[in-house]
């Protein structure tokens, strides 16, 4: 930020000026160089405005809809029911738990990221006019993006404990770890999702390419079926999707039985850390041209 002094002389007579020894500061805004162009600090010190943010796009999410939040509900229980019908009875894919268990702890951490990952990609573009005409922390924009996605979790999330009890499964102390595996689902989720946001302000054919890509990865994460039907030497390949940890971690907290739980999630984690770094670089990089571009 620079400050220009401007000399200026102010009239009795509603506003004539001409020059004079008053002085009136002007405040110019830069842009900034280096990390601090994100406005990490200012994310903290603006954290009123990602509330709001955060809280109108759940409204939003749900208004003027026939049944409310029931649609957080109706999602993944038809999924999953279609799932276990399908794979569960007629396929019979070999599951070390009941086979509608097995889908929907496998579903809640996929609809945790896929609808924080569309909603953070294009988190942008549908607020263009924050953008251009107000200055705030670009990144604060696709990061409470992610937010309302958790409401539809927690909702989900209630319905899986009724099954839960229904089948008789105790949890174990991995539970505990619960909360962290949220955290890296969203990290995950937002790593990508900051790439396509700022791609999106410049390349608008990106948010067709978003429902694409999510296909393909639901058939690459093994979310309907168990890491047990995976030949050993594909395990790396698939290992490479940071999701897949994140499914893994969620039914070993949950349930208390997945494979290779340890190494698939230490190499999420990796992967998240590298595309968020390199997302936040990049996004660093374009933020100067999206009140022009978008």
């Amino acid at each position: 930020m620079s400050v220009a002094e401007k000399p200026e002389r102010v009239d009795a007579d509603f506003g004539a000026t001409d020059a004079a020894p008053r002085n009136t500061r002007i405040t110019v805004l830069e842009p900034k160089r280096g990390w601090v162009s994100l406005g990490l600090r200012e994310l903290w010190e603006r954290r009123e405005l990602f509330y709001f943010l955060a809280w109108r796009d759940i409204k939003v999410r749900y208004k003027q809809t026939a049944v409310g939040a029931a649609w957080a509900l109706i999602q993944p229980i038809a999924t999953v029911a279609i799932f276990t019908i399908l794979f569960g009875h007629f396929t019979k894919l070999p599951s070390p738990t009941p086979y509608v268990l097995l889908v929907f702890s496998g579903m809640l951490p996929w609809l945790l990221f896929t609808q924080s990952l569309t909603q953070s990609s294009l988190s942008l573009v549908l607020n263009a006019a924050l953008v251009t005409k107000v200055y705030v922390p670009r990144l604060m924009i696709p990061l409470a993006a992610t937010i309302p996605s958790l409401i539809d979790f927690l909702l989900g999330f209630v319905v899986f404990v009724s099954l839960m009890v229904w089948y008789g499964v105790v949890p174990t102390l991995a539970i505990l770890t619960l909360p962290l595996l949220i955290l890296l689902a969203l990290a995950t989720a937002l790593s990508v999702g900051i790439w396509f946001a700022a791609l999106n302000v410049a390349y608008r054919d990106v948010q067709y390419v978003i429902p694409f890509l999510v296909q393909i990865w639901f058939f690459v994460t093994p979310v309907a079926y168990s890491t047990q039907i995976i030949p050993g030497k594909w395990h790396l390949v698939f290992g490479l999707n940071p999701m897949t940890g994140v499914v893994q971690g969620f039914r070993w907290a949950l349930l208390g039985k997945a494979a290779n739980v340890g190494p698939l999630l230490a190499l999420s984690v990796g992967l998240v850390l590298v595309l968020l770094v390199t997302g936040l670089a990049y996004f660093r990089r374009v933020e100067r041209e999206f009140a022009d571009r978008i």
